[in-house]
């Protein structure tokens, strides 16, 4: 049904850059006159509600349900809230990123965020697709300065960019398709997830074998003393974290020379579980301005929050990294880079770190935490025969997992062309959607139906919003 969509039969220039051509029946309205700013209060009985950027705006307690986050509670003056409704749109501090996040509950959210009641002309559901759409978000950065001075979009950025105005039919059949052709597109997704989550596991249980038995099957054994560590080969070596490598210290201005020139590398820049570096950009290009971290080339980077994720990477150059991250040097005579990676990605690490992690609201290992958690390692020249052995024989793991992970990238980019050209009115779905067959399409007013637990893994650095109080 997707490959069959055809354009409308006439068009028409819209007056608007960022949209183009439309349909010849579509009009353009004011923002203003399609939504209004709701302005009330948070009513005693709100649910607190927590804005990520990939989800929507959802329940507080669904959110730290899916995430493991256990987020700031809401505070006791609420006349420092506002009251949100099922269908709202609301503009957070980094809209001009994701775009406007739909609510998918009633409750309460920060007084610092514009809260948008749709009007009797709009479909939440297309609104929902047209607000996270690349043409839209670029459009509403277009209208304020905000990168360089600080602020946040307002109800003023919003009502400077004027929106399509169509027949609230084809809004909900537009919607309807979108549901029904995402939700196909999403199972293939996770299907593929599936397969690149095996491929890992079989991966880890190489890892785990040569990091706490080395690459000799008949090497006697002794007690580590660690009982979550167990036996470790009797020639090895157990020693505090801080006795062996450096966790460094102070910010840098990524705003100033030569900080703004080198490699900015954030948590999502690192895929999980297996260290690779999905792009490398400059603070500069990345818009950083908040202190972050300087580490030299080999030095390990770690993500401390959500270490479930097992985000860790070798730097590839002089560069920074996020405050979310630490930049750790070993110690070049007790620990070679190569194997310290392998330890702070393996399962019997991560699981010290996410046991360190939960003693607070947000899961994260503190700098004390790690610093006296306890390595375990053998000499330098057999640490790196360990390493090598690993990466000859998760090769063809790595290749596999990469190629698939490639397909996963093109399917999502597709889905997010396909949406835009939809919403846009590049495609037309009408009669596709009048003929969707009811038992394929997702419930798109169950909030527990559009969050998805296998997004929420890839974007967990970043999506959350609304984590603080008042």
């Amino acid at each position: 049904m997707i490959e069959d969509l055809k354009p409308y039969p006439q068009y028409k220039d819209s007056g608007l850059a960022w949209l183009g051509k439309v349909p010849a029946h579509w009009g353009i309205a004011r923002s203003k006159r399609l939504f209004r700013q709701r302005k009330e209060f948070a009513q005693s009985d709100d649910q607190q509600l927590s804005a990520t950027q990939a989800f929507g705006v959802i329940p507080q307690a669904l959110y730290e349900q899916r995430t493991g986050y256990r987020v700031v509670k809401i505070s006791m003056h609420l006349n420092k809230r506002k009251h949100v409704q099922a269908d709202d749109f609301v503009i957070s501090m980094r809209s001009f990123q994701g775009g406007l996040e739909r609510a998918w509950a009633a409750g309460a959210i920060r007084s610092s965020y514009v809260v948008l009641e749709p009007g009797a002309e709009v479909s939440a559901g297309y609104f929902q697709h047209l607000f996270k759409s690349h043409q839209y978000i670029n459009a509403l950065r277009a209208t304020s300065d905000f990168i360089r001075d600080g602020q946040d979009l307002n109800f003023g950025n919003f009502c400077g960019v004027d929106l399509p105005l169509i027949p609230l039919q084809e809004q909900a059949a537009i919607a309807r398709f979108l549901a029904w052709a995402t939700n196909r597109l999403d199972r293939a997704i996770r299907a593929k997830r599936r397969i690149i989550a095996l491929l890992q596991e079989q991966k880890q249980a190489i890892i785990h074998r040569a990091v706490t038995r080395g690459l000799d099957p008949f090497v006697p054994l002794k007690d580590s003393g660690i009982p979550w560590l167990g036996e470790i080969p009797v020639h090895w070596e157990c020693r505090r974290f801080k006795f062996v490598a450096r966790i460094n210290s102070g910010q840098v201005d990524p705003n100033k020379s030569p900080f703004m020139e080198l490699a900015l590398i954030a948590p999502n820049h690192i895929q999980s579980g297996s260290g690779r570096i999905i792009k490398l950009e400059t603070a500069a290009v990345q818009g950083a301005r908040s202190g972050k971290y300087f580490a030299r080339k080999g030095q390990i980077l770690y993500s401390k929050i959500r270490p479930s994720l097992r985000k860790a990477t070798i730097a590839p150059c002089d560069c920074l990294c996020s405050a979310d991250m630490y930049a750790i040097a070993p110690r070049a005579n007790l620990l070679t880079s190569g194997y310290l990676h392998l330890l702070m990605l393996s399962h019997i690490f991560t699981k010290f770190a996410v046991d360190a992690s939960m003693r607070v609201a947000m899961p994260k290992v503190n700098r004390a935490a790690l610093a006296d958690c306890i390595l375990w390692y053998p000499k330098p020249e057999e640490q790196k025969l360990i390493h090598d052995s690993i990466e000859k024989r998760t090769a063809p793991f790595d290749s596999s997992i990469y190629h698939i992970e490639r397909e996963v990238t093109l399917l999502r980019e597709y889905r997010t062309r396909l949406i835009a050209d939809v919403v846009t009115g590049k495609l037309d779905v009408r009669e596709v959607a009048a003929g969707l067959p009811e038992e394929e399409l997702q419930d798109q007013s169950d909030v527990e139906a559009v969050y998805d637990a296998d997004e929420a893994e890839d974007d967990a650095q970043s999506d959350l919003i609304d984590t603080a109080e008042d």
